[in-house]
């Protein structure tokens, strides 16, 4: 096969770069890289009446197609990543919950395999180190207050692999594990919290720089005791994790969130569990037993939201067609600012020259047309029209 074989031309469509959307622009994509030319006899493809925006980078995702990223075999995780690189995710950051510390470090330890292999960009402990006023859908028998030492484990056990904590900072020893995280480049995100306005000011100051999934599972905006939620708002060094799937929000809750905090500091993510891109049924998360009817996960035991069903391309249509946002707001929020946030904007986030060649051409009405990571088509553009 010759080299030109390699350098494909995406030409016509409207192309969201980080200075604006270029109308009949191009994307030059050459070998898993995207080129700032193109080579003599490459491929074009023309893409009129289309999006090309960045692969989609999920930063909460604990599983998809059936498959879990907090208990399955090297082999599931692997087909849950699958599922949501079909729906736009190039770049998936794999979560945990609450378990056995010793047995989170042994599913650490596979999740780091597959990092290296470049399957995942890492992993995010969610739990155990949470409060029990707002667990969600995390065992209480298994929570336990943060600890330096027991996060350090952790670290450990991903091998370089670590990306976020979620942690309530307001339980004994959450500064100092805020505090540590942040010295070994972690981030520390502040959720599932019980904490006041003050604590969750002081857990910034210790270097915590995420909001999970904003307005769940912590304590609402309230006038005079307005909690973490505003002071997760209110600060340039946090960004907000939303969940844009019509149960976790209310629309005006996000639109609260993107108007205070401005679209370069949103991160919209999944939260999802095995059932996304699946369908109804029961499952487990973690230890827990989960129904999912008509895509919304709840417990069993008790009934509260248990992750989510969403795949982000469906976050991102919703965000541009019911919640009226613009599209290069959506593209920051879906892309660049979880990219920087796991430390890979200088690979992925945008469509710039030299980056890997991550994709996704979306129609006229916001629906996935085709998918490319590293320079493959995930979902081929004519494959899909045909269909």
């Amino acid at each position: 096969m010759s080299a030109s074989a390699h350098s494909t031309v995406l030409s016509g469509a409207r192309v969201v770069l980080p200075t604006g959307t270029v109308a009949n622009g191009r994307v030059i994509v050459d070998g898993d890289r995207i080129a700032g030319s193109a080579r003599e006899g490459a491929q074009v493809v023309d893409l009129s009446g289309h999006w090309i925006v960045p692969g989609f980078v999920d930063m909460h995702n604990h599983g998809g197609g059936g498959a879990s990223f907090t208990s399955g075999t090297a082999e599931e995780v692997l087909k849950g990543v699958r599922t949501h690189r079909e729906h736009g995710t190039t770049t998936l950051v794999a979560s945990t919950v609450t378990g056995d510390l010793d047995e989170l470090a042994r599913r650490a330890g596979l999740l780091a395999e597959l990092t290296q292999q470049g399957e995942i960009a890492g992993i995010h402990f969610e739990g155990p180190f949470i409060s029990p006023c707002r667990k969600g859908a995390h065992k209480e028998d298994l929570l336990r207050d943060p600890d330096p030492a027991e996060v350090r484990k952790l670290i450990d056990a991903a091998h370089g692999s670590a990306r976020m904590f979620t942690l309530a900072t307001e339980l004994p020893g959450g500064l100092d594990s805020v505090r540590l995280l942040a010295e070994h480049g972690v981030v520390a995100a502040i959720g599932h919290t019980d904490a006041t306005y003050e604590q969750t000011r002081a857990a910034i100051d210790a270097g915590a720089t995420v909001a999970t999934h904003l307005f769940n599972a912590m304590p609402a905006l309230a006038h005079r005791e307005p909690g973490p939620i505003a002071a997760l708002l209110e600060d340039e060094r946090i960004t907000v994790e939303l969940i844009n799937d019509g149960t976790h929000l209310h629309p005006a809750a996000l639109e609260l969130a993107f108007h205070h905090a401005g679209a370069h500091r949103v991160a919209l993510i999944t939260d999802a569990m095995d059932a996304a891109g699946f369908g109804d049924g029961t499952y487990h998360l973690g230890p827990l037993e989960v129904e999912v009817k008509e895509g919304v996960a709840r417990l069993v035991e008790g009934g509260s939201i248990a992750g989510s069903t969403l795949t982000l391309d469906t976050a991102f249509k919703r965000s541009v067609t019911l919640d009226k946002l613009p599209v290069e707001s959506v593209v920051q929020a879906i892309s660049a600012n979880p990219a920087r946030l796991i430390g890979l904007y200088d690979e992925i986030g945008s469509l710039e020259p030299g980056k890997y060649a991550d994709l996704v051409v979306l129609d006229a009405a916001f629906d996935i047309r085709g998918v490319m990571r590293r320079g493959e088509w995930i979902v081929s553009p004519a494959a899909r029209e045909g269909s």
